[in-house]
């Protein structure tokens, strides 16, 4: 999920060691580099105004990736040497695949999303990534995420986001997706790692989970969800404010206080940081900012929102932050396993775990251990 800026760095001077003219060397792709260089050609034709020579492109690393790795290319014109073109190159990070989503219907869910304006338009695919529109904006950073402007800009952008009409089944997914991740953990796990994290009692706390928050939580509208809005995944245009949510790896239709829960839990992260995997849970937003976030939310509609509605869905959410703990636990043991990123999963997915024991009793009313 998580790629740290010295991670591009090392990459980059890797490859800029190497006595290669052709800049795309720049990317690291093992699979096929040529189809990268074919669909680049392809839109070099398309276009018409941009050098041919790929050799002219610039390339260089931004930050702020999860799963994958990112690229900015830079493509001069040929009238004029002061304009260019941008696009972003996306290299699907190794390791990850089927295992953990569908990159089918993650494609598909990206051009779905585009057509309705949220997010950059798909320019091309090649085999072990894909061609994107370049958004003239930045990631957020981790203290963005407490910036009151910001926030409210992200809360009615997210209300906007779940009401995308997403073509299939509107099934909640979370509950099966965690299923399918725990087998998969225990198929991976050492005896060690699975006796540590208490593998075999997990289904019982999914299935649990899925009974008492579908009988306790009131405002259940499903809505298509992000389900990973941390700071990474969130892009805003410094000149228009305009946010931007990317990124729809793990996107599916959930109950929209699911999402909110998730986003509230990642603000105890920074992966940006010397210890990127470490979670500081004395930044979980307090009351009175998640109550802002939630009143924001609702109110983007453009109808003001009654007390109860904005109490209701703030207990929703409290309590669907166990989802989230479950959720990116188990995503933490198989990442640990199949993933390639320099980053501590164990550590990360321990943490995860201890937060979920340690605020199950409170956040359930009632329960059978």
């Amino acid at each position: 999920m998580f790629l740290r800026a010295q991670s591009f760095c090392r990459s980059l001077l890797k490859f800029q060691r190497q006595r290669s003219t052709d800049t795309l060397g720049l990317i690291p792709i093992s699979s096929s580099p040529d189809s990268l260089k074919k669909v680049l050609q392809t839109l070099s034709r398309k276009w018409g105004d941009v050098m041919e020579d790929l050799s002219n492109l610039q390339v260089k690393p931004m930050k702020g990736a999860m799963t994958n790795e990112v690229f900015m290319v830079t493509w001069p014109t040929k009238d004029n040497d002061c304009s260019h073109r941008k696009v972003l190159v996306r290299v699907y990070g190794q390791g990850v695949g089927d295992m953990l989503f569908n990159r089918t219907d993650e494609i598909r869910t990206f051009e779905v999303v585009s057509r309705y304006g949220h997010g950059p338009k798909l320019l091309g695919r090649f085999a072990g990534g894909r061609v994107e529109e370049f958004i003239n904006a930045r990631t957020l950073s981790a203290t963005d995420l407490r910036d009151i402007e910001v926030s409210a800009r992200v809360a009615a952008k997210l209300r906007e986001f779940h009401g995308i009409n997403i073509p299939g089944d509107r099934n909640v997914l979370i509950w099966d997706r965690m299923r399918n991740w725990l087998r998969q953990a225990k198929s991976l796990c050492t005896p060690e790692d699975s006796v540590e994290f208490g593998l075999d009692n997990i289904e019982t706390e999914i299935n649990l989970l899925e009974h008492e928050l579908h009988s306790e939580c009131k405002q259940q509208k499903i809505g298509f969800c992000h389900n990973d809005l941390q700071y990474g995944n969130i892009m805003i245009d410094e000149d228009t404010n305009a946010i931007t949510i990317i990124d729809y790896e793990y996107a599916s239709y959930n109950p929209g206080a699911y999402d909110i829960a998730n986003h509230f839990c990642e603000m105890a992260a920074n992966y940006h940081s010397d210890t990127p995997h470490i979670l500081d849970y004395t930044l979980y937003p307090g009351e009175e900012e998640r109550r802002r976030f939630i009143h924001n939310y609702l109110s983007s509609s453009g109808k003001e929102p009654n007390e109860e509605d904005i109490k209701q869905l703030l207990e929703d959410a409290q309590k669907y932050t166990l989802a989230s703990h479950l959720f990116w636990g188990l995503w933490g043991i198989i990442s640990g396993y199949v993933n390639k990123i320099d980053f501590d999963y164990t550590e990360y997915s321990r943490q995860r775990f201890k937060q979920y024991w340690l605020h199950k009793h409170k956040f359930l009313s009632s329960f059978t251990s």
